[in-house]
């Protein structure tokens, strides 16, 4: 298949990296016919000069929030911290057993109060991310196609380094994620404002959090900050398999910028709303004209998810409004088996009539072998009938088994098989003639170091 590339971003502007070339097709489609168009990035109006002013000075505003809570922190006098191990904040887990119906409760002075917080309630982490890749096929580029992040075949590759600093224990709070490596680049890749101002690739979230008093939990974000959709995450650390899914490839967006509300209703029961930009984007993209509601309903051996995407997103045109429905169940039915099945649908409509769809299913499964080591299958399929996301029509069927060995608090390493299929001869093996599958084997290793 003829691959369309840009040679430029625009006047004055450094030439496209080659892989950022391919991730140009995620989702920057031609609104008039659905095919892929390299340059409807950049088709933007006059207007977006407002819009631009508008967010600078909402992230000035996060900064300078940001800068007060690190100055208060390390104005206290804080002691050097000692490593520890940390859970991820976007790492999913299963709720706490409730007690047995009955049980007496204990006396007040059985269990002693907790300790204070080491750091006054500040949470610090940092990962690193690396990775090699053989793909059966030997593309003539060496990119492994449809995957994300671990998109290098042959030489070993840094895929992400992340320091995280949070400070959520109390009524105003901040969030920053600040990463480096081929995995930054890549997700702010169609983002006019990262384009811009490189500076914006290196942040994956910056957001303010509120959570007003007498409010029963109710959080209020405003800034930059991943999706709630989609069963995966973009760190690999937090998911089952080292690659991520189709689904999360090529069927949600990463990141949003704007507003999150999240309230619980019950126990069980926590619903959201969010007011946002286009997707992945900061500005330039249909300042805050999308909306999201979510819906979360937790028990002790399973969690149900809903999220709902509607609004204007694409780029250099003020009609056309895309929506995603996403919904992911995790069933825990012990401590070493975990399960979830994820479905999504997409539709974007043109602004000339006709719309795109896409849609796909995912299902996958985890157990815990031992203290070290762990097994995870996921199997699916996305269906991408006008060319939307992948630039081909065309149904892709995948396949993963990953093997883990978690060596230390610290360190995890996983040994991955993947087969990718589609029903077009969509995979590039170099000289010889496209094919319809293709075959990747990965060695992932992920290193975690926390203080809070």
């Amino acid at each position: 298949m003829e691959r369309k590339t840009r040679q430029k971003r625009g006047s004055g502007q450094e030439p496209m990296h080659p892989i950022e070339k391919i991730y140009f097709r995620k989702r920057l489609c031609n609104s008039y016919t659905g095919s892929f168009n390299p340059n409807a990035g950049h088709r933007v109006s006059v207007h977006i000069l407002n819009q631009e002013r508008l967010m600078r000075k909402s992230l000035f505003v996060l900064a300078v929030t940001a800068t007060a809570f690190a100055a208060t922190a390390f104005g206290a006098g804080l002691e050097t911290p000692r490593p520890e191990t940390v859970v991820a904040d976007d790492q999913a887990q299963a709720p706490a057993p409730a007690p047995a119906a009955g049980e007496a409760p204990k006396p007040a002075d059985a269990t002693p109060p907790p300790p204070p917080p080491k750091y006054g309630g500040w949470a610090f982490n940092v990962m690193g991310d690396a990775y090699t890749t053989h793909n059966g096929n030997g593309p003539t580029q060496d990119v492994n196609q449809l995957q994300n992040f671990d998109l290098h075949q042959g030489a070993p590759r840094f895929s992400l380094g992340k320091f995280t600093v949070d400070k959520s224990d109390g009524v105003l709070g901040v969030h920053v994620d600040v990463g480096v490596g081929e995995t930054m680049r890549l997700i702010h890749a169609t983002d006019p404002a990262a384009i811009q101002h490189k500076g914006l690739r290196y942040f994956e979230q910056m957001y303010a959090i509120y959570k007003p008093k007498n409010s029963h939990g109710t959080e209020i974000d405003f800034g930059q900050f991943v999706t709630s959709a989609g069963a995966e995450v973009i760190e690999s650390s937090s998911n089952w398999n080292y690659t991520r899914s189709l689904l999360f490839a090529w069927a949600i967006p990463y990141y949003h910028f704007g507003l999150k509300t999240t309230t619980p209703v019950t126990k069980e029961l926590t619903v959201g709303f969010q007011l946002i930009n286009g997707w992945n984007n900061v500005w330039g993209n249909h300042t805050l004209q999308n909306a999201a509601f979510t819906v979360a309903y937790t028990k002790p051996k399973y969690t149900y998810s809903l999220n709902y995407y509607v609004g204007k997103s694409d780029v250099g045109t003020a009609v056309g409004v895309r929506n995603l429905l996403d919904t992911t169940i995790l069933l825990t039915p012990n401590s070493k088996l975990s399960v979830y099945v994820n479905f999504d649908r997409g539709r974007n409509n043109r602004f000339i009539g006709g719309y795109d769809q896409w849609y796909g299913l995912a299902g996958a499964a985890r157990y815990q072998l031992t203290k070290i080591f762990a097994v995870a299958g996921r199997a699916e399929f996305f269906n991408d009938p006008t060319g939307f996301s992948t630039g081909q029509k065309q149904q892709l069927k995948e396949g993963t088994l990953t093997g883990e060995a978690k060596l230390n608090d610290h360190l995890v390493t996983r040994l991955e098989y993947r087969h990718d299929a589609s029903d077009h001869a969509f995979f590039d093996r170099g000289k010889l003639a496209p094919s319809t599958g293709a075959n990747t084997l990965t060695l992932g290793i992920v290193t975690l170091w926390g203080w809070k």
